[in-house]
């Protein structure tokens, strides 16, 4: 019973993360499920890929609980979102195919190295300068394409990209943090999708798995993911973020660690 449990409780602190900071709960989803996973003894060349395959997959009912929280708020700029959409689509394809070759020993300390760098981000307190430039279709589609592979090779919603990247463009923040969320949509469907198509042919997965992505830990997960979403999107607009980011980023940097060294 224990495992179920902690999954739940991944749940609750992605779900709260993701609507609350904009950052994607698959920062907290990633490394959890990879040493709940290793310490279940499933194969060890595997463990990294289903961790990402599953937090993608987790995240596409988070990011729809988040949308919706911020629509209600009138926050999420929907023709940005579809400027974006298609390179995201194309990206976070790629990156899942790109991701399922590479090795477990690799992208472990990789993923540790990209989360101790968004910690030290929040950590700082650093907002991207914002410029008069608008948004076209040709910066879109690369921001879009960019944003969505690397995404989706991390296992991520991709918001501690597309925050920046859309603040960077003149979009305020909190904007920027509602319209990334409904990114992390397109981005959950094609990178899970990719880890399904690259896992499926794979004969040594655990049983309960579809391709890559590990089922039973998916549906706990976005039991309280779901629930926690719109809860962390409301207190966005209460607390002080700049607390709880700092907070945040001493966690991340903590589980970034381990999973570099251990």
């Amino acid at each position: 019973m224990i495992e179920p449990l902690l999954y739940l409780a991944t749940g609750f602190f992605a779900g709260l993360a993701s609507g609350l900071l904009g950052v994607g709960g698959g920062l907290i989803i990633v490394p959890v499920l990879y040493f709940i996973f290793s310490a279940q003894n499933l194969p060890t060349e595997h463990l990294m890929h289903m961790a990402l395959a599953t937090s993608l997959a987790t995240i596409i009912i988070t990011s729809i609980s988040s949308t919706r929280a911020h629509h209600k708020k009138q926050a999420v700029l929907w023709p940005i979102f579809l400027l974006l959409a298609p390179g995201i689509c194309l990206g976070a394809w790629l990156g899942g195919i790109a991701a399922s070759d590479i090795e477990t020993n690799i992208l472990k300390p990789g993923f540790g190295v990209f989360e101790c760098i968004v910690a030290l981000y929040l950590l700082l307190s650093h907002q991207s300068q914002q410029h008069t430039v608008s948004l076209n279709k040709i910066k879109s589609a690369v921001g879009g394409f960019i944003i969505g592979m690397f995404s989706a090779i991390v296992g991520i919603g991709g918001g501690t990209l597309t925050v920046p990247f859309l603040n960077w463009h003149n979009i305020a923040m909190r904007n920027a943090v509602a319209t990334s969320a409904a990114c992390g949509l397109p981005i959950a469907v094609f990178g899970a999708a990719s880890y399904i198509y690259t896992g499926w042919s794979v004969s040594n997965l655990p049983e309960q798995t579809l391709g890559y992505v590990h089922l039973p830990a998916f549906i706990f997960i976005i039991i309280t993911s779901f629930l926690f979403a719109p809860v962390g999107a409301k207190l966005a607009h209460r607390l002080p973020e700049s607390t709880l980011k700092k907070g945040f980023a001493v966690f991340m940097i903590l589980i970034g660690l381990k999973m570099i060294f251990f």
